[in-house]
């Protein structure tokens, strides 16, 4: 008896590793995608994937998935497993692609393909991690590049990293930092509250918010005790936006930025895109309102920022980004009126005097930089890495465009981490591409704008064909022009949270260095770079 119970054990055993096995090969099969007759079946069956001018971004071919573009919007389009999509559009249309529905994109692959260029040729010098950069056609809200980087080619999924598969302008969330400055003026403009002329006090520092749980703000750069309002934003001040949004009641300012698109998702129907974080309603006090205006205690995707500025741009009017062809993604909406389009000539001062200009002779662009410290994994910021932003859009001919560029992690031991001198000049670069592409005739610039001293679109094209990054001498900054070292974090860090008492620490908490040219009052003063602070950091958004 006890051997047939033996025999019939081993039996079982043996029936057991074999079924296993079995699975174990279908798993692999599943995993490593090897073809079998229906998966060949499904693929061969699968619709395309196009860009606008029909370029093939995704056939089949024998039973294979193939992306004939290599890593060209690579993130977007995305992969397909053995008889699904992964990733991407891939994933997002599965069941259009499946039933063999061609998905056409809005993207012009030329664009995209020099976004791509300008992101690989500049991050690795800065020492960044990852970046990504939106370009919109202005008047639509088509999405004519959402670039990645790194890199990732879908043909070769597998050799990546899961992170690489990301579509960073539409999933990465990072604080915007100073072009949110941009937004709050407008609203401020629109609100009657302020016009461009109106003159604030300015001092260096300024504490904002209740004794038991407010922050000192600051300014770096030197500039007079009383500035206007286009003063503040081409000094990027702190302390003059804590003064301009104090001039906006109770919670009006979150109503704009959430009308701006910050706060929830931007619809593109089933692909995937991130909110980011505002405060509530209930925590929206003096500092937390102060801080938003400034960017800094809020988050949100490159997408946004190039729909929020995408506003600017059309004269108050939202516009829905979309990507593929064909989709509506929404009502247009009006967010301000017509006094807010004076925010277009400031933004251009803004522009004007920054150590890498973002201009073109003869053709009327505008934008605000931003260079933010980066948030750790703990809340904290962390010492010498940056997050270095532009927003803005350029309005001669028609189709015009608006762009905006985010670079992960630069360090600033790399001496290229600050706005002006990374996102700015992707800005430029890709500007000048496309009005070259484009064929677009140089204007007559309207009353108001002026332009320092900005690149033509041929100096613009051979420096990004040489260099990648100016340097010091190509600059166009004043004789005598002296760039202050930024602030950094205390070496333990900032902490989330208010100090209970009112700060009295030397170091800045937060660091926000901006590019900013000379104040109108002082046409002769030499250029710099601002680090702007906050003594304690603002408390991270937590709705």
């Amino acid at each position: 008896m006890e051997v047939k119970i033996r025999k019939r054990a081993r039996l079982l055993q043996t029936l057991a590793a074999l079924i296993f096995l079995g699975l174990a090969w279908g798993y692999a099969q599943l995993e490593w995608s090897v073809p079998t007759s229906l998966s060949r079946s499904v693929v061969q069956g699968r619709g395309e994937i196009l860009a606008a001018d029909g370029t093939v971004l995704a056939s089949s071919a024998d039973g294979q998935r193939v992306y004939p573009q290599g890593a060209l919007a690579g993130q977007v389009v995305g992969m397909m497993g053995t008889e699904e999509g992964l990733e991407g559009i891939e994933h997002a249309y599965n069941p259009q692609l499946e039933s063999g529905q061609d998905i056409t994109l809005t993207l012009n692959p030329r664009i995209q393909a020099q976004a791509e260029a300008a992101l690989a040729r500049r991050i690795p010098k800065s020492g960044g991690d990852s970046g990504s950069v939106i370009v919109l056609e202005t008047r639509t809200g088509r999405i004519l590049a959402a670039a990645s980087y790194p890199p990732f080619d879908p043909n070769h999924w597998r050799d990546y990293q899961p992170s690489d598969w990301r579509n960073r302008p539409l999933l990465d969330v990072y604080e915007p930092g100073s072009p949110i400055k941009g937004l709050t003026v407008a609203a401020a403009l629109n609100e009657g509250a302020i016009t461009p002329d109106t003159v604030f006090d300015t001092p260096m520092r300024r504490y904002v918010g209740e004794r038991s749980s407010g922050s000192t703000i600051g300014d770096s750069v030197p500039h007079e005790p009383k500035l206007t309002t286009t003063g503040i934003l081409r000094y990027s001040s702190n302390v003059g936006i804590s003064h301009i949004v104090e001039r906006l009641p109770g919670t009006r300012l979150r109503d704009y930025l959430l009308a701006y698109g910050y706060g929830q998702k931007v619809d593109l129907g089933p692909i995937r895109t991130e909110t980011g974080t505002l405060q509530s309603e209930k925590k929206w006090d003096a500092l937390v309102e102060t801080t938003s205006g400034f960017g800094q205690g809020m988050s949100g995707t490159t997408l946004q920022l190039a729909a929020a500025y995408n506003v600017l741009a059309n004269d108050g009017l939202y516009i829905p980004p979309k990507l593929v062809e064909g989709n509506d993604n929404g009502e247009r909406r009006e967010v301000l009126g017509p006094r807010a389009r004076q925010i277009k000539p400031m933004l251009q001062t803004a522009l004007e005097g920054i150590r890498h200009a973002a201009g073109i002779n003869g053709y009327s662009c505008a934008g605000k930089t931003g260079t933010a410290q980066m948030v750790g994994d703990d809340g904290r910021y962390m010492k010498g890495q940056y997050n270095s932003t532009y927003a803005g859009f350029c309005q001669t001919g028609d189709p015009r465009i608006t762009i905006a560029v985010m670079v992960h992690g630069a360090k600033e031991e790399s001496g290229t981490f600050q706005g002006s001198q990374l996102a700015a000049p992707i800005f430029q670069e890709l500007s000048a591409g496309i009005i070259s592409m484009w064929g677009l005739p140089p204007e007559e610039l309207p009353d108001g704008y002026s332009v320092g001293n900005p690149a033509t679109v041929q100096q613009a094209q051979e420096e990004a064909a040489t260099s990648g990054v100016a340097t010091d001498g190509e600059s166009g900054a004043q004789d005598g022009a002296q760039e202050p070292a930024p602030e950094t974090a205390p070496a333990d860090g900032p902490t989330t949270a208010p100090a209970e008492d009112a700060p009295t620490q030397d170091s800045p908490a937060e660091t926000n260095p901006d590019e900013m040219s000379s104040d109108e009052t002082t046409s002769d003063e030499a250029i710099s770079e601002e680090t702007n602070s906050v003594e304690q950091a603002a408390p991270a958004a937590q709705e």
